[in-house]
């Protein structure tokens, strides 16, 4: 009887999944089988940057003080988000091709700026900064690049948010990096999590491939840093 119970919960389970599937199993395939942790890492780096856009929330550590970003990447590679740095203030950044764009508190621009007395002419201000200057934040193929995504370890499988994924370790001069890559639908990194005392983190993948609109502030509501320091 035990076994027919088992049958049939198998029968009920391809009966559920009929609709797409040409095929049923009781047991599910590795989407990755045969595949080296390397290779299942770069097919991760490829199709997350071939998404084009997605989000990005995370925290870690800056100069050993707790930080959290909030963002999102379009396909053009403008980006668009927020930081929040606790006791040294909170901003939103916005980078539109060429520019970044910052707009912070007051505990913001005073950590920035060693508190400098500049700081009030950037209340309710987008700050221009010098064109290129930390564009790569968006960059995708900068943040899915495939150069250090070698000498890894293929570990058990895991959850992420109800997601089944693969897992990747990489362990180098007493740092563990682990990259979570979907396991169901396209191989996107879900999540990676950095163990290091010096600058531990955690980074989280969502909304791959949804359109992500980003417009440059107003002239009116923008204040060039480089020429308000000239002043």
């Amino acid at each position: 009887m035990a076994a027919n119970r088992k049958l049939l919960a198998a029968a009920v389970a391809c009966a559920a999944a009929f609709v797409g599937i040409t095929g049923c199993s009781s047991e599910e395939k590795d989407p990755f089988e045969g595949m080296s942790a390397d290779k299942i890492a770069k097919k991760a780096a490829d199709a997350s940057k071939d998404a084009g856009s997605f989000k990005v929330t995370g925290e870690g550590k800056q100069e050993s003080k707790p930080i959290k970003v909030d963002f999102s990447v379009a396909k053009s590679g403008d980006c668009e988000g927020k930081m929040d740095g606790g006791a040294g203030g909170t901003a939103e950044f916005l980078v539109s091709g060429e520019t970044q764009y910052m707009k912070g508190d007051a505990a913001y621009w005073k950590n920035a700026l060693g508190g400098s007395g500049q700081t009030s002419r950037f209340e309710d201000k987008w700050v221009k900064t010098p064109n290129g200057q930390s564009a790569g934040v968006c960059d995708a193929d900068a943040m899915f690049q495939t150069k250090d995504l070698k000498k890894l370890k293929r570990e058990d499988d895991a959850d992420v948010d109800g997601k089944k994924t693969a897992v990747l370790t990489k362990s180098e001069s007493g740092k563990k990096t682990t990259f979570y890559v979907a396991a169901e639908g396209k191989p996107y990194f879900l999540k990676v999590v950095t163990d290091d005392k010096a600058d531990p983190g955690t980074m989280n993948f969502s909304d791959y491939g949804k359109s992500v609109a980003i417009k440059a502030p107003a002239p009116d509501e923008v204040v060039d840093l480089e020429e308000l320091m000239k002043s």
